[in-house]
């Protein structure tokens, strides 16, 4: 089931609101408990019936090993635990791609398995993988089955994270029933899962077709339609996975949990370091706590950091799908990284002239004014470079990825296709430009493009994000007007409703 989907928004979640806090009212809160589960299996398994029964498995089995390790932590049974997670893991997302290299390496004519994905699954192995490992620690104490299964199966974080861990939920179940209803959480939560669903069904999916036409007629891209189409899927990737993760949030505010940020306005970075500590933040949360400090973190001199970082790498690349593109990504934002920790531990910065922080006099000013103009560059030239990696991130392998970036930068100098400026072509903004008579224009068809797309980076780059716009939200007649209007909007275009990007990772 999607968020941006009828049944979600008409059906789905006001059941389950009504039937929590009924629950929660007359002072049941394991069965409001219970109720969020069975809610939570009746969304996951409208995917697919298959799925559910596997996850129910992962639950039971994760669940047995947390028992058994609560009781006696046994460094065997947790070695255990996390293989057969990963053994799981593996056979559903990258045995086909195992057998499919060792027919390319060794000529061997294995054959494919064809082996269903489950939705979400990389997620919430991850997130019991965490829960095994914390109870052998001795971090987590012991937990019901309820409050276990409701941990992995809340419905908001399933599918697509964020990935969140025990000290963040357990809490929360325990508090379930015991507080009062707070109507202003309900209305920011509201307005949060609004937001993030225009960015997914107004934002993402308008860059999407620009992107989806871009791949499907590559070789007649030329340079600056090439250019287009990968600045548009970094956009799409941004506005459709952190549109996911905000209505994921609204959705946990409204039923009184509070999911943890996932982004934080990643093309603000100025450098590689940053943008780590803002995109996807759960899944970086995850990587070092259980893999970057278990191999030594820095501890261990600079030379085995720098490898360490990039095994993390490797592993993000390879945790987010099964092929050698998604390897090819994790190495180059591995390799950027490594080369920004090695300057920002061994080189001076960049404009020494910073030390005066009062900006007051004519060299204060100036150094104000380089530096405001040295972080505009640097965040456009990292933007280029991860944008230029995202390609290997959509492309459906490397020698199509090579030929993206062949395109633009080698393909032939041309305007933009005006197939692929009406990809942009929105019927209601399109409308608003016939109004004006602008339509006649020799280049109308490329009003809406450079609109959408310049909106979409000032959003992405300089604008506040979804989190910090609700902070500061004032709830007054004219705010619930306008949301409810944009509500209505992305109501209506729920007929060319389509998934979130993430599912398949």
């Amino acid at each position: 089931m999607l968020f941006n989907s009828y049944i979600f928004v008409f059906l789905f979640f006001p059941i389950c609101l009504i039937g929590y806090y009924g629950l929660t009212h007359f002072c049941r809160p394991e069965a409001a408990k219970v109720f969020l589960i069975a809610m939570s299996l009746w969304f996951y398994g409208y995917f697919n019936v298959s799925y559910l029964l596997i996850m129910i498995c992962s639950i039971g089995m994760n669940y047995l090993f947390h028992r058994v390790l609560s009781r006696r932590p046994q460094k065997t049974v947790m070695t255990l635990a996390v293989a057969v997670n990963l053994g799981v893991l593996f056979y559903f997302k990258y045995f086909d791609f195992f057998l499919a290299t060792m027919n390319s390496l060794f000529g061997a004519s294995l054959a494919l398995r064809q082996i269903l994905l489950p939705l979400g699954i990389s997620f919430f192995t991850f997130q019991q993988i965490s829960f095994v490992v914390d109870t052998y620690r001795g971090e987590v104490r012991d937990c019901s089955f309820i409050d276990y299964a409701l941990f992995v199966a809340f419905f908001p974080q399933l599918i697509a994270g964020p990935i969140v861990n025990h000290g963040e939920m357990l809490p929360q179940f325990a508090r379930i029933g015991r507080e009062p209803v707070r109507w202003e959480r309900i209305a920011e939560g509201f307005g949060l899962f609004i937001l993030g669903l225009a960015k997914k069904v107004l934002i993402a999916d308008t860059f999407g077709a620009a992107v989806d036409y871009g791949y499907t007629n590559l070789a007649q891209l030329g340079r600056f339609d090439a250019i287009l189409v990968i600045v548009s899927y970094s956009l799409q990737l941004y506005f459709d996975f952190s549109g996911y993760c905000d209505m994921a949030r609204g959705i946990g505010k409204m039923l009184g949990i509070e999911l943890p940020v996932n982004f934080d306005s990643p093309y603000k970075a100025s450098n590689i370091v940053d943008f780590w500590k803002r995109w996807h933040i759960t899944l970086n949360r995850f990587f070092t706590k259980y893999i970057y400090i278990p191999l030594g973190g820095n501890r261990a001199g600079a030379v085995r950091m720098y490898l360490n970082l990039m095994i993390v790498f490797f592993l993000s690349g390879l945790w987010h799908g099964a092929g050698w593109n998604y390897l090819v990504w994790g190495i180059m934002h591995g390799a950027l990284y490594v080369a920004t920790r090695f300057r920002q531990r061994n080189l001076r910065p960049l404009m020494p002239g910073a030390a005066d922080k009062t900006g007051q006099g004519k060299n204060g000013v100036a150094a104000r004014t380089g530096h405001r103009i040295a972080a505009c560059v640097s965040r456009l030239l990292l933007f280029a470079y991860v944008s230029a990696a995202w390609v290997y991130f959509r492309a459906a392998d490397v020698a199509q990825a090579n030929r993206m970036l062949a395109a633009a930068v080698k393909g032939p100098v041309q305007k933009i296709s005006a197939d692929l400026a009406e990809c942009f072509r929105l019927d209601e903004f399109w409308y608003v430009i016939k109004v004006l008579r602008l339509d006649n224009m020799a280049y109308s068809r490329y009003i809406l493009l450079w609109v959408i797309l310049g909106g979409g980076i000032y959003l992405a780059m300089c604008g506040e994000n979804a989190a910090e716009r609700m902070e500061c939200a004032k709830y007054r007649t004219s705010s619930a007007f306008l949301f409810a209007a944009l509500a209505l909007w992305c109501v209506l275009t729920f007929s060319k409703v389509s998934t979130f990007l993430y599912f398949n990772f």
